[in-house]
C-alpha cells in the first residue's frame, strides 16, 4: 500500500511540474512576442514594475491555489483585501499608529478564514455559497469601515513621514534593486511553498483533494486542514490589501474587486488543478507573471480592455479543459485495466 501511494505521489508531482514548466515556458514566451512588438516592454524598468505589480497576483494566487488544491474555492478573497486596505487605512487616516492599524486589520482578515473553514470543513457547506456569503459580509465591512466612503490619505492621520515609511515598505521602496511589493509576495511564496511540500499540512491538504474520505480514513483532520488551508488565504489577501493601500496612500473600498478570480487564473495558468489533488505551487508563480504579463503586455501594445479580458478568458479556459481531459484519459486507462 505504501509503494502504491508512493508512486502516486510521484507521479503527481511529476505532472505538476510540467504543467509548472509549462507555464514558465509560457510566459517567456509571451515576453519575447511582446518584446518583439515594442521593446520597451523588455527594458528593466518595466520588468522592475512588472514584478512589482504581479506581487498582488501572485499573493492570491497562493492562496487560491491552495484551497484549490483540496478542490474547494474562496470566492471571499477580493472582499478580504478590501476589508484589510479599508480597515488599516481608516485607523491611519485617524491617526493610529501602523503597527496597531495592521495588527486589528489582520485579525478581522483572519476571522474571515476561520469562519470559511468552520462553515466548509465543519458545516460541509459547499465553498461556493459558504465563501459567496463571506464574500459579501467582508466587502460590507470594507463599506462600513469608513462609514461609507474612501479614506483620507493616511498621512493625514500618522504624518508625513510614517506613512511614507509604510508606503515605501509595502510598495515604494526597494532592497537589491527590486521593490519591496515583490519581495514580501515572494517571501510568502516560499514559506507556502514549504508548508505544502515539506510538512504534515501539506500532505493533508493533498490527501483531501485527492479523496476527502480516503483522508479521513487516513487519520487526516479535514476541518483543522480545511481551516488552514482558508487562513493562509486570508492571510494573502491581508498582504495585498497593505500592498494596495501602500500603493495608494489611501483605502478604497472597491480595492480588491475580482481578485478571487485573478487567484483561480494564476493557479489554473500554471497547471494547479481546479478539481483538487494535482498541482504544484510553483504553477501559482508561473501563471501570475503570465497573467500579469499579458496584463502588461497587451495594455502597452494598445489593446482594449476588452480584447485583454477574452485573451485571459481562452487561456483559463484551455487550462481546465486540458486538466479535464488528462484526468479522463487517466480515469480511462485505469478503467481499461
Amino acid at each position: 500500500m505504501s509503494t502504491l501511494t508512493e508512486n502516486k505521489k510521484k507521479k503527481t508531482a511529476i505532472r505538476g511540474l510540467g504543467a509548472a514548466m509549462i507555464g514558465f515556458a509560457g510566459w517567456a514566451v509571451l515576453l519575447v512576442v511582446f518584446g518583439m512588438i515594442d521593446p520597451n516592454i523588455l527594458k528593466w524598468t518595466n520588468i522592475l514594475n512588472l514584478l512589482r505589480s504581479m506581487a498582488k497576483y501572485l499573493l492570491v494566487g497562493v492562496g487560491q491555489s491552495v484551497i484549490l488544491i483540496t478542490g474547494n474555492i474562496d470566492l471571499s478573497i477580493g472582499s478580504v483585501v478590501a476589508m484589510s486596505a479599508m480597515i488599516s487605512a481608516t485607523m491611519m487616516s485617524k491617526g493610529i499608529s501602523i503597527i496597531v492599524a495592521v495588527l486589528v486589520s489582520l485579525v478581522c482578515c483572519l476571522v474571515v478564514g476561520v469562519i470559511n473553514g468552520v462553515l466548509v470543513g465543519k458545516f460541509k457547506l459547499p465553498p461556493f455559497i459558504a465563501t459567496l456569503g463571506t464574500m459579501f459580509c467582508a466587502r460590507g465591512v470594507a463599506y462600513m469601515a469608513n462609514n461609507n466612503r474612501n479614506t483620507d490619505a493616511i498621512a493625514s492621520g500618522i504624518g508625513k513621514e510614517a506613512g511614507e515609511s509604510f508606503q515605501n515598505f509595502f510598495y515604494y521602496g526597494k532592497t537589491l534593486g527590486v521593490y519591496n511589493a515583490f519581495w514580501i509576495a515572494f517571501v510568502i511564496f516560499l514559506v507556502v511553498f514549504f508548508i505544502m511540500s515539506k510538512t504534515r499540512t501539506g500532505r493533508h491538504i493533498y490527501a483531501i483533494g485527492s479523496n476527502v474520505e480516503a483522508a479521513k480514513l487516513s487519520g487526516v483532520n479535514v476541518f483543522a486542514t480545511t481551516t488552514k488551508t482558508y487562513l493562509i488565504s486570508a492571510f494573502c489577501s491581508f498582504v495585498v490589501g497593505l500592498i494596495l493601500c501602500a500603493q495608494a496612500s489611501m483605502g478604497n473600498m472597491e480595492a480588491g474587486v475580482s481578485y478571487e478570480m485573478y487567484g483561480v487564473a494564476a493557479g489554473v495558468i500554471g497547471g494547479i488543478s481546479p478539481l483538487g489533488g494535482t498541482g504544484l505551487l510553483l504553477g501559482a508563480f508561473a501563471g501570475a507573471g503570465v497573467w500579469q504579463t499579458l496584463e502588461n503586455g497587451l495594455g502597452i501594445i494598445g489593446a482594449p480592455v476588452g480584447i485583454q479580458r477574452i485573451v485571459i478568458g481562452v487561456i483559463v479556459t484551455g487550462a481546465v479543459l486540458i486538466d479535464v481531459v488528462v484526468r479522463q484519459g487517466v480515469i480511462g486507462k485505469k478503467a481499461k485495466k
